[in-house]
């Protein structure tokens, strides 16, 4: 049978909601037409997608990876059917914190004046990948190893790794912070887009303690907030500067790559642009 968009926008709606009475309601659908539709989808990829064994439906393996792919997929058609993108089509570039630090604001004016035709969108999205697995942007600049399949990347630099600690911590007094100095504090982990895990430190020296949030505000917040400290990259204080934060460099980690990546295949015609001017701006940078 052929697969339609209906088909995608059932299944998105039921690994948004857990529940297909829920997402039958969304869709202004019966369960029974709901469940087939997916068992349609089911079938033709070969694959279950859905765990029905519980009451709170829950996606297997093969969906979770379905899922991105789902995702992309439909943004792809509405980028392609917005009217707008006849006349404009911008270029989405996605990031989950810091951009590209130092070198952000310099890279969205060279290109403003040398892409004048084609807007440059620079959007914030608290996913591994900035977005990009998704479809929501057409590249994006991403910080340590990225894993997703289906991904190019290219190196653009490496960050040294810094301590982010409330103003009133004793770590502040010093000039520079190890990673035995944060053995006894507890640390905030991103644990969607941050760098940071406890493999930073030997197995027989890790921290008491760790804290977990979603996205920067939330570790900034703990951080300023005195429940923890929190390890970033050079990066990160001339982007989110707050008057109950220092800064400390990291004397003995490894320091953070930083990336562009995009799609395999067809994608948005300026990316080989935005990759040349990046270089071109960190180059500028260094003199």
């Amino acid at each position: 049978m052929t697969i339609e968009l209906r088909h995608l926008r059932a299944f998105l709606a039921i690994a948004d909601e857990g529940n297909v009475t829920r997402a039958a309601a969304r869709l202004h659908l019966s369960q029974p037409a709901l469940s087939r539709t997916l068992r349609q989808l089911e079938d033709h990829l070969g694959a279950r997608l859905v765990d029905r064994s519980t009451h709170h439906l829950e996606l297997t393996a093969q969906g979770d990876i379905f899922r991105d792919k789902a995702l992309a997929a439909l943004a792809a058609v509405e980028t392609a059917l917005d009217p707008g993108g006849l006349t404009n089509w911008p270029l989405r570039l996605g990031h989950t914190w810091a951009a590209l630090g130092d070198h952000t604001i310099p890279l969205l004016r060279r290109w403003d004046e040398t892409h004048p035709g084609t807007p440059l969108e620079l959007l914030r999205i608290d996913d591994r990948t900035a977005g990009l697995t998704q479809g929501k942007v057409d590249a994006a600049l991403l910080r340590g190893p990225v894993t997703a399949p289906g991904l190019r990347t290219e190196r653009l630099l490496s960050e040294e790794r810094v301590v982010v600690m409330p103003a009133d911590s004793p770590l502040a007094a010093l000039p520079r912070v190890t990673l035995a100095d944060l053995a006894a504090h507890p640390i905030a982990l991103n644990t969607v887009s941050g760098t940071t895990t406890m493999d930073l430190w030997p197995s027989t020296a890790r921290p008491v303690a760790t804290i977990e949030v979603t996205n920067t505000d939330e570790w900034l917040i703990a951080i300023a907030a005195g429940r923890a400290v929190g390890i970033s990259t050079s990066a990160t204080p001339s982007n989110h500067t707050h008057p109950s934060l220092v800064y400390r460099p990291l004397a003995d980690a490894p320091t953070v790559p930083v990336t562009l990546a995009w799609r395999e295949g067809p994608g948005h015609p300026a990316v080989p642009d935005l990759l040349a001017l990046a270089r071109q701006v960190l180059e500028t940078g260094k003199a």
